[in-house]
């Protein structure tokens, strides 16, 4: 294929103008410090990679009870927003954007991870399937508490402060996670959801959440820095839906009245955990939005450029191929091949598999 144009065309992208439609995916990588803080490493980490025309953070919990690892970033308290200044204001010094992905894990965290060995929350006492690594050990996942009616208000206060605390961490904008099982998904999908009070039943109760939260983040933020990921139909973490596609829509067309910077729909194709839906998230949902729509599942720097000139997307989001190659956009439109990732250093651990991949400027000084 001839060299990519529309990956490297600007977009507006909410109140941003995105250089090139190349986003850096939100990654789980567990490297935050004492207290969920940020290190220096991760400001290294984001800031080589900021030719991307726009960098989501990995998952950041927005209160101590959204914890889902052993060592993720927080944004509820001063000193996490100070280490993530360091990260932001890296990434804007290489001339890069970056939001931040909150994150609140819900049932998919475990007791040994929050306050007080507290239970995790979620909309309904249904446990996931499987394990979970803790400080100490891998354990089955709990059954969760049910989150009472009149507690639901407050969580949704937990976001409108991480907005907050993101605007003094320096961040262009936030990004709500409301897929592959965290709780606002829970909340979307009947499988998980078994409440009988105006957050639960029909699709229409279901989504509340998701919207109240998003109209939370929008009061703080303003709806042009504010995007939404969801992933249609997948199972992750047990995210079973007894009609998908209606769930999604319907959520989508919602969505449309907000004006919010963009959509982030899709899954990566690589991920090995729950069963990929009957249908193609992207397509299912692009005639039904208006908005930008950011789109992910494995694409390649080819097959990212067909989905743009065929309008399929507005950008095009890549994930691991982030991870192993810093400077991804370089070798995007040089056409130099990638570096592959080490899957052992995904998850914790130094800056090896994390700081240290080799770039074509380092490659070509070794010569």
């Amino acid at each position: 294929m001839t060299a990519p144009v529309k990956l490297f065309s600007s977009v507006k992208i909410g109140s941003l103008e995105l250089p090139n439609r190349i986003v850096m995916s939100p990654m789980t990588r567990i490297r935050a410090g004492e207290d969920c803080v940020p290190t220096e490493s991760m400001a290294r980490y984001y800031s080589q990679r900021a030719a991307a025309g726009l960098i989501i953070t990995e998952g950041t919990h927005p209160s101590p009870m959204g914890r889902g690892y052993t060592y993720p970033p927080g944004l509820h308290n001063v000193a996490q927003a100070v280490g993530w200044r360091r990260v932001t204001d890296a990434v804007h010094e290489a001339g890069g954007r970056i939001f931040v992905q909150l994150m609140h894990a819900g049932r998919v965290s475990h007791s040994d991870l929050l306050p007080e060995h507290a239970l995790p929350v979620a909309p309904s006492a249904i446990a996931i399937k499987g394990e979970i690594h803790t400080f100490t050990r891998k354990a089955p996942f709990e059954v969760p508490r049910a989150l009472e009616t009149d507690e639901i208000a407050a969580i949704v206060q937990d976001y409108r402060r991480a907005a907050e605390l993101s605007v003094a961490a320096g961040f262009d904008g936030v990004e709500l996670h409301a897929a592959t099982g965290y709780l606002p998904n829970q909340f979307q999908v009947s499988g998980s959801n078994k409440r009988n009070d105006q957050y639960g039943g029909s699709v229409e109760n279901r989504s509340r959440f998701t919207l109240e939260i998003l109209a939370a983040l929008c009061t703080v933020r303003g709806a042009g820095r504010v995007g939404v990921k969801i992933g249609p139909g997948f199972t992750v973490n047990d995210t079973f839906d007894d009609d998908p596609a209606e769930t999604y829509t319907y959520l989508a067309r919602q969505l449309n009245a907000l004006g919010l910077a963009y959509l982030h729909v899709g899954y990566d194709s690589g991920y090995s955990r729950g069963t990929p839906p009957p249908f193609n998230p992207v397509d299912l949902i692009r005639p039904v939005y208006s908005g930008s729509l950011l789109a992910v599942g494995g694409f390649t720097r080819d097959s990212g450029e067909k989905a743009l000139e065929a309008g399929r997307a507005d950008a095009i989001v890549y994930g691991r191929p982030f991870i192993s190659n810093p400077d991804l956009v370089e070798r995007f439109a040089s056409g130099v091949s990638l570096n592959a990732p080490d899957v052992r250093t995904f998850y914790g651990g130094d800056d090896h598999g994390y700081t240290d991949y080799p770039t074509i400027a380092r490659e070509v000084h070794l010569k």
